[in-house]
């Protein structure tokens, strides 16, 4: 469905009847041009009075602080009334609450030399069994094992 646009000049003034539509608009949380269109003017029109008469901006102003008292005292009450989603976005995004992220790691390895020097004694022994092994080595094996 299109709606007519008017294309006519129009005298803008900041009457009662229109500062309560920036109001009203404002309140649902529209800006800009939308909040224009839905307050009845061009965007043009409402640049121009918002330029003209600074009470324009002040009822965009209250309009939208109302709309947001309006929104938070609800989420407020769902969340004291047991909301327990709403009352973690209140503690995020109003206070700044972070929920605590631990990542634990634990890792138990138990070498035993001697089985380390037993598994090496035999790779050696296997692999040539005509090799000698220091005599360094074989003490400190031999010094392990008793």
């Amino acid at each position: 469905m299109f709606y007519s646009v008017p294309f006519t000049p129009r005298k803008v003034q900041a009457t009662e009847s229109r500062l309560k539509a920036v109001y009203d608009a404002a309140k649902l949380g529209l800006k800009g041009d939308t909040l224009a269109l839905a307050a009845g003017m061009l965007p043009t029109e409402y640049r121009q009075l918002t330029q003209l008469d600074p009470v324009v901006e002040i009822a965009a102003s209250k309009g939208k602080a109302d709309g947001e008292i309006e929104m938070a005292q609800i989420i407020r009450s769902a969340a004291l009334n047991g909301d327990a989603k709403m009352a973690l976005e209140v503690l995020k995004h109003q206070h700044g609450w972070v929920a605590k992220q631990a990542i634990s790691v634990e890792v138990d390895q138990r070498i035993s030399i001697t089985g380390a020097l037993a598994e090496a004694q035999k790779r050696a022994l296997t692999i040539e069994d005509a090799q000698i092994i220091e005599p360094s080595v074989q003490h400190a094996i031999d010094h392990i094992q008793r």
